[in-house]
């Protein structure tokens, strides 16, 4: 499977999903420029739909943990949806699980973006 990232925005929310392996060199490197791109362009509400990532690497890991703490700089929000089980456990490892707010399915995490708007207005 090549890796492909689509983009797509959704009421305001812009969902990323993401098709391949994201490791070490080329892949880890073009996520981290679409992300830069995001918030450069001023995006503030981020979906990471990871249905169809099949592996992930430490350097992927890393790169992903890099992409929410510069979000967070920028003052936007990153969601992460449809982890499957294997990239569900690398994250439980990793003691990433519990920072990231992650979902089942990307209609839930884009459902989780009205919810705190709705809290806050």
């Amino acid at each position: 499977m090549a890796f492909r990232i689509t983009e797509q925005e959704l009421d305001g929310i812009t969902v990323v999903s993401i098709e391949g392996q994201i490791v070490l060199g080329e892949e880890s490197g073009a996520f981290r420029e679409k992300i830069e791109g995001l918030l450069s362009a001023g995006k503030k509400s981020i979906v990471l739909n990871l249905a169809d990532v099949s592996y992930i690497d430490s350097a992927g890991v890393g790169t992903l943990a890099a992409s929410f703490n510069r979000a967070r700089s920028h003052g936007a929000t990153l969601k992460l949806a449809n982890l499957g089980s294997r990239f569900r456990e690398t994250l439980q490892v990793t003691r990433l699980l519990t920072v990231f707010d992650t979902y089942d399915s990307e209609a839930a995490a884009i459902q989780s973006f009205a919810k705190s708007r709705h809290h806050y207005a």
